[in-house]
């Protein structure tokens, strides 16, 4: 049996869209079939979208796609105002995002175990496998001892999940973990820096709840701090009520697409003649058939007076292969350069307070 060592060798490279001009591929795509139109037309969405100053840019995460490689080119949409909020697992977040700007990788495994091969050994080992992708466990742990960390240092309230990934952030940079620093960039230190709001509805189902579980078992009997899902969906809610025209890119599908998508009745609830998205783009692998949502069609969302049908357009393709060319088309098209930083999470703070 290989050592841990030996199996940790080769670290996933998250792609760099800048490098890559991707807009010739992607227009020749629109003259072709199948999946490949459907990407450029989606590719052509998300430029509208971004050349729509007064639309709100929602980027939906769910699948393991930081693990994957895909955390720079997140970075660079909110860097160059290419994002104004995310809404993601918090798996890609906590587990993945945070994991990494703590200086721990992700690495290729090989194709003897991404088809279940050796899998108690790995486990013998402290190895977590992702189809074919490697973390080491130990290294996880602490990411879950900095969760823990973070949580015990805040005033014991409820809190929605993006004031606590604002203080992860705010953790991240009062303790140098920062580029200036050299070390990587991370999706929540580039939100934390832009006030781009991160949600995550299911919050404590990754390393973040592990660390609120011990903070919570420590303190029987005390104040404590605890997630306010609720809270999560009523501040979402307040940003598609302050900014009506809005967009989701949504990689993946289940909770994330869902929340986003449901604002749009939400604020209808509070008195609010709320729009429809204007605009919608997702990219997915599964399929419509079996009833579930990450499947389900924008226009099934329209039904449900969620989605507008102008510019919609399913993309059934994986993720890391999609993604990278509709950002990097819209990149290269300099399609933000008039967009300003809409800072919502700085406005939130506002509101909610």
């Amino acid at each position: 049996m290989p050592t841990k060592k030996e199996l940790l060798q080769t670290p996933i490279k998250h792609i760099d869209i800048s490098e890559y001009n991707v807009v010739p591929l992607v227009d020749a795509m629109a003259s072709m079939a199948y999946s490949s139109r459907d990407l450029a037309r989606a590719a052509s969405i998300y430029d509208m979208m971004l050349r729509d100053t007064e639309c709100g840019v929602i980027l939906c995460l769910a699948g393991s796609l930081i693990s994957a490689g895909l955390q720079k080119v997140i970075v660079d949409l909110v860097r160059n105002h290419m994002v104004d909020a995310i809404v993601s697992t918090g798996a890609n977040i906590v587990d993945q995002d945070f994991f990494e700007a703590l200086g721990f990788k992700h690495y290729i495994a090989s194709d003897e175990y991404k088809y279940g091969g050796g899998d108690a050994d790995l486990r013998e080992l402290m190895i977590d496998r992702i189809y074919d992708t490697f973390i080491d466990e130990e290294e996880l742990r602490i990411c879950d001892e900095t969760t823990e960390k973070i949580i015990n240092s805040l005033d014991p309230r409820p809190y929605s999940s993006r004031e606590l990934i604002r203080e992860m952030g705010r953790y991240l940079k009062e303790n140098g973990r920062t580029p200036e620093n050299g070390n990587n960039d991370s999706i929540i230190l580039a939100c934390y820096e832009l006030d781009v709001p991160i949600f995550c509805p299911a919050f404590s189902d990754c390393s973040f709840g592990f660390g609120m579980v011990a903070h919570q078992h420590a303190r029987q009997g005390k104040a404590m701090v605890s997630i306010d899902s609720g809270k999560d969906f009523y501040e979402l809610t307040q940003i598609k009520i302050a900014n009506p025209t809005t967009g989701l890119l949504m990689i993946g599908g289940g909770v994330p697409k869902n929340f986003a998508q449901d604002i749009v009745v939400a604020a209808d609830i509070l008195g609010v003649e709320a729009s429809m998205h204007k605009y919608a783009i997702q990219i997915t692998v599964a399929d419509a058939r079996d009833g579930a949502l990450s499947g389900s069609t924008l226009k099934e969302a329209s039904s449900w007076g969620k989605v507008d049908l102008t510019y919609e357009q399913m993309v059934f393709a994986e993720a890391t292969i999609a993604f990278p060319l509709i950002a990097g088309y819209a990149f290269h098209k300099n399609a933000a350069a008039a967009r300003k930083g809409k800072a919502f999470a700085e406005k939130l703070e506002a509101v909610i307070a």
